[in-house]
């Protein structure tokens, strides 16, 4: 086979050139999590911090958010503010003293609701390095960034460690007002241990998914037991938003194949990686995984031409409609929607479809986690009309299509046998049984 030369690739840019390709006001997209260019936004906070009358409100977009930084904190005021789709450890209490906005939303629809928001955005990715075809990759995401491929500016930062992934997040050369190299290492999030409750919980979710089924987990200890609890499965597929380390084995042990999938059979499709570098190593040039954008992804009508689709995802409250409280604690926000809901959606239309929502009875203090009405203030991710099935380490409650009494005695034989009696009584009192 003849070798051609390599598609040539403009030089690299110095990170700081990034404010050539800004006004005074900017939309700024940045991918989530290991996607975020570090570099570039460092030198883009120097530049508002050295010049404080070149920018008047620059807006960063973002899910996510792993790193730290000054314009979070609210340092620069209005002309550098941070705009989050999904809050994170770093950016919830920025959120809540007041220095980040919040927009709530379906993760299948984040692409949208920025392109709405937005005027004439600029897309700052991390990126692996060029390959001889002239492409970058943007490795761990593709989630809302690769729906602006062609349709907004590029500015890339590219470093050794990120993957290179196939799908849809690839940008060719051409297509990039400017990248510059970084020698960033991507940050690890290792696996949460499970506990025996999570094995518990696992098991119970485990034994009821078939075969040839095709699989949505989130993340946590949780998802994670039961992607261990998983081995003896045969033929599995996986259509997930969230690729973890827990996928690793599956896939090398045979157990995940996507040979029964009705869509992109044979493949594992993602839109965005999180994980240790044993993930990230994974997922370097292995054709067998594929990212796509999230407006692909999640979107209940692609999930729901998944036969046997299996939804999991945690919440942290559950009421006896079946209510799923699942992005609040204690009525103040912790993080948002995600992609619960469009999962929940999706795996409802599927052909034999089914959703998980998992929780531990009770929580770390032993207040129960199944109440009679939320409190105020908690907002519902899983309505009770797409709920399905609940998951606790004391059984499952099969909610979809019974009566509010049948739910309420569900839900109560699943919560911690300490405080069955009590919500029992409140039942009675609120004319549910």
């Amino acid at each position: 086979m003849q070798h051609h030369h390599a598609a040539t690739v403009a030089p690299a840019n110095a990170a700081g050139d990034i404010i050539d390709q800004l006004g005074p006001t900017a939309d700024l997209i940045v991918p989530l999590a290991n996607g975020e260019p570090t570099a570039v936004l460092d030198a883009l906070e120097e530049a508002v911090a050295a010049d404080p009358d070149r920018f008047d409100a620059l807006r960063v977009h973002q899910m996510h958010a792993l790193h730290d930084r000054p314009h979070l904190a609210g340092s620069f005021g209005e002309r550098m503010r941070h705009v989050s789709y999904f809050l994170s450890p770093t950016t919830r209490r920025y959120f809540h003293d007041g220095h980040v906005d919040l927009v709530p939303g379906h993760f299948s629809e984040v692409y949208a609701l920025m392109r709405d928001r937005t005027n004439d955005p600029i897309v700052i990715a991390a990126a692996s390095p060029p390959d001889r075809h002239g492409y970058f990759s943007l490795g761990v995401s593709a989630d809302y960034t690769a729906s602006f491929i062609g349709r907004a500016r590029f500015f890339l930062e590219v470093t050794d460690d990120m993957p290179r992934t196939f799908g849809r997040n690839q940008v060719h050369s051409s297509q990039v007002v400017g990248w510059c190299r970084s020698d960033r290492p991507l940050l690890e999030v290792p696996p949460a241990v499970p506990s025996d409750t999570d094995a518990t919980i696992a098991r119970l979710v485990a034994e009821r998914i078939p075969n040839g089924a095709t699989i949505q987990t989130g993340i946590g200890a949780i998802p994670n037991a039961i992607m261990a609890a998983l081995l003896d499965h045969r033929d599995l597929g996986i259509h997930t938003e969230l690729l973890s380390d827990g996928i690793v084995d599956l896939i090398e042990s045979g157990v995940v194949n996507g040979v029964r999938k009705r869509l992109n059979r044979t493949k594992t499709v993602g839109t965005f990686a999180l994980g240790t570098r044993r993930l990230h190593e994974f997922l370097h040039e292995n054709t067998a995984v594929e990212l796509h954008a999230v407006r692909y992804v999640n979107d209940p009508r692609v999930i729901a031409q998944e036969a046997d689709f299996v939804s999991i995802n945690a919440t942290l409250s559950v009421d006896f409609l079946g209510q799923c409280a699942s992005e609040t604690i204690d009525g103040a926000y912790y993080s948002s929607s995600g992609g619960q809901n469009d999962f929940a959606r999706g795996a409802m239309y599927s052909d034999n479809g089914q959703g998980f929502v998992v929780l531990h009875s009770t929580t770390s203090g032993g207040a129960s986690r199944i109440v009679p009405q939320l409190a105020p203030g908690e907002v519902v991710t899983t309505p009770k009309n797409t709920v399905d099935k609940i998951v606790t380490e004391h059984g499952v409650a099969e909610l979809r299509g019974r009566t509010i009494g049948e739910r309420t005695r569900a839900l109560i034989a699943v919560a911690h046998p300490d405080h069955r009696e009590a919500l029992t009584a409140t039942a009675a009192e609120m004319r549910y049984l």
